[in-house]
């Protein structure tokens, strides 16, 4: 009987001390980011920024970055994945507007959420989105351009992938903007999917075709304004006779714009994200949960509110680039 006694007591003592540290197990939340390619630079700042939230440096979130190879059919396979593996949410920066709404189908059929973010989705599963108005930013660029032409001359426009609501939306704004200036004329207008290497091609071949005729160049970004850039120098014009606009803030676009060589907005890659996986993690986790990026007091002023973290958008502002700012952008990502 005494040892039996014994025994219950060792048995009460061992869950005793268990059931505290039990207690105290941190829960471990398993996101996915779909994003629609990792070879431009803007997409890289935007998953590095997604890696320093901090829930995932914490540990809180394990976060697993899937690359869409710039591919629909990518992307929802990947989706298909995380159904499978189950994972707790999904960010979506999707390559196309369209497509991309079965793979957030399947998801919501699972009972995973999904936020978007930087590109939109036409799909009313989505539990919010998280990102900026790129209609905005082409009416921003349009603007620009236009204003350095004189309001008269012919330009040209590099389009995004054909689809995506970036390149959509872009467009919008530009044409916004360009149907206010009959004095000036498109001569083309073409897609080269975000890459400096097909937009440097495209421009070489324009002005060839158009040889001494371009005035302007949109680039709806800045890898493809920064390839315009590259093959009208290569022509041996000056290029500050051609004035060529941009859009994201990357790197060589925002030393760029210190050089007074071409004109950019900043898309500002870490409060997208930041704010996407705040976004997330609030319906994850329910009411209770607080926002941890600075996105939410960065852009107080500008009118951005967490409120309680269930509206359908967040539209974070644009910032232009200038020779005052880009010193501070730049050392931000060193």
């Amino acid at each position: 009987m005494r040892i039996l006694k014994l025994v219950t007591l060792v048995v009460a003592l061992s869950v005793a001390a268990v059931g505290p540290a039990m207690a105290q197990e941190k829960k471990t939340y398993k996101v996915g980011a779909a994003v629609y390619g990792l070879k431009g630079e803007f997409m890289q700042l935007w998953a590095n920024a997604l890696k320093e939230h901090p829930l995932v440096k914490d540990g809180t979130v394990k976060v697993t970055v899937f690359d869409g190879k710039y591919d629909a059919l990518t992307q929802n396979n990947q989706f298909e994945t995380m159904v499978t593996q189950k994972y707790d949410g999904i960010l979506f920066v999707p390559i196309d507007v369209k497509a991309g709404a079965e793979a957030v189908e399947k998801a919501a059929a699972a009972n995973i959420p999904v936020v978007g973010s930087n590109t939109r989705v036409d799909s009313e599963k989505l539990v919010s989105y998280v990102g900026s108005n790129d209609v905005i930013a082409g009416e921003m660029e349009a603007e620009s351009v236009i204003k350095a032409m004189g309001g008269k001359g012919n330009l040209v426009i590099i389009e995004g992938p054909i689809g995506q609501s970036a390149q959509i939306e872009r467009r919008k704004g530009n044409q916004n903007v360009l149907a206010k200036h009959p004095d000036v004329k498109v001569l083309e207008m073409k897609t080269a999917n975000w890459s400096r290497a097909e937009a440097l091609s495209l421009m070489e071949n324009w002005l060839t075709a158009h040889a001494g005729k371009i005035n302007g160049v949109i680039g709806q970004n800045d890898e493809m304004a920064l390839g315009a850039i590259e093959a009208i120098k290569a022509k041996g014009i000056d290029i500050k006779t051609i004035p060529v606009v941009g859009i994201d803030g990357v790197s060589d676009a925002v030393r760029a714009v210190k050089a007074g060589t071409m004109v950019s907005v900043l898309q500002d890659a870490d409060a997208q994200a930041q704010g996407a996986l705040d976004v997330l993690m609030r319906k994850i986790i329910g009411p209770s949960y607080k926002p941890r990026s600075t996105l939410w007091t960065n852009y107080t002023a500008a009118g951005l509110s967490w409120g309680d973290g269930t509206a359908k958008a967040y539209s974070i502002p644009w910032t232009p680039i200038t020779t005052k700012n880009a010193d501070a952008m730049l050392a931000a990502r060193k």
